[in-house]
């Protein structure tokens, strides 16, 4: 099933550790108008980076907690995703995301763990935040930090 024109249902429940641990992380059906709001601002992003890919989508609370997600993740409400780009640092996508902010309308942008292996998280909501945050092993810092 195609949540938008770029991004499909399996793409935001694929998970290796669902995989590994027999999680079944099918999404409840009434999460489904929050996960294709959530892809249609993947598809916002999209638009600036010409490819997006999905580390981490939608969670259920099993394997939210499985993966060490923080409880009330917004992973297990279906309104938010990891992401990277190919050939691209979490920090420069981080960058460009906040840069055309108005245009993407992300409720929270995360930098996790800057550098090699880094990922960016962002979220979609109704009523969106524009929360900027950095995350490192030392924990959660305002803004983004490299």
């Amino acid at each position: 099933m195609q949540l938008s024109p770029h991004f499909s249902l399996d793409e935001f429940i694929h998970s290796q550790v669902a995989s590994r641990y027999g999680i079944d992380n099918t999404p409840p059906a009434e999460l489904m108008p929050t996960l294709q709001r959530t892809a249609q601002g993947l598809e916002r992003i999209r638009l600036l980076t010409g490819v997006l890919v999905i580390s981490s989508g939608y969670r259920c609370s099993q394997l939210n907690k499985r993966t060490g997600g923080v409880p009330g993740s917004q992973h297990v409400r279906g309104e938010a995703a990891d992401v990277t780009v190919p050939g691209w640092s979490p920090e420069e996508l981080a960058r460009v995301i906040l840069d055309y902010q108005a245009a993407v309308g992300f409720d929270q942008l995360i930098l996790e763990y800057p550098g090699p292996g880094g990922w960016v998280h962002v979220s979609f909501t109704n009523e969106p935040r524009g929360e900027v945050l950095t995350k490192t092993a030392k924990g959660y810092q305002k803004g983004l930090s490299a």
